[in-house]
């Protein structure tokens, strides 16, 4: 995510989302299958129940994002918990339908609809804080996605920022214009 100076909250709330969206993504992509069901312990989410989740949170709160609650009638999210995804395809297509509905609510939208209303469980937000709420709760669940994949290949882990250790290095590549920031 490089630096641009922007006075839209919309366009820097995109990128955000674009930016953990890819984050996330390139920690699963360093995993087994099996490592993406399995659990740490019988309290814990998988990464893959991560993903249905997030998924089945996306699409209630942005599926006609102005206009109807953002906790559909149809989700069941207790069942977004239990039952993951049986297979790396079937996983990726339900995290990419889920950011196509973010993106699809946001992309068309302009600065004045961030003083809109909008409902989430009966609760008004305007849309600014309704896009923060889920900025905030897909970060969460993005670092829950990292800090899981790290765990689970931490013998052939790629560092997904700067490697540790690596900080000065970085930093003198950065100024020296031989690297990007993130």
């Amino acid at each position: 995510m490089a630096l641009e100076l922007t006075t839209s909250h919309l366009k820097d709330s995109q990128e955000v989302f674009r930016y953990y969206k890819n984050l996330a993504e390139r920690a699963m992509a360093q995993l087994t299958d099996e490592q993406l069901v399995a659990v740490l312990d019988k309290e814990s989410n998988s990464i893959a129940v991560i993903v249905k989740h997030m998924a089945g949170n996306m699409r209630s709160r942005f599926t006609d994002f102005l206009t109807s609650d953002g906790e559909k009638p149809d989700r069941r999210r207790d069942e977004e918990f239990v039952d993951p995804p049986a297979s790396r395809e079937a996983l990726t297509a339900a995290w990419e339908e889920g950011w196509a509905c973010v993106f699809a609510a946001l992309e068309p939208l302009g600065d004045a609809d961030l003083a809109r209303t909008v409902t989430i469980r009966g609760e008004a937000h305007s849309a600014m804080q309704a896009i923060n709420r889920q900025l905030a709760h897909y970060s969460y669940h993005c670092g829950q996605i990292v800090l899981l994949a790290k765990h689970m290949n931490h013998r052939a882990w790629k560092p997904l920022t700067v490697p540790r250790g690596k900080s000065e290095e970085f930093n003198r590549r950065v100024q020296a214009g031989e690297a990007s920031q993130r």
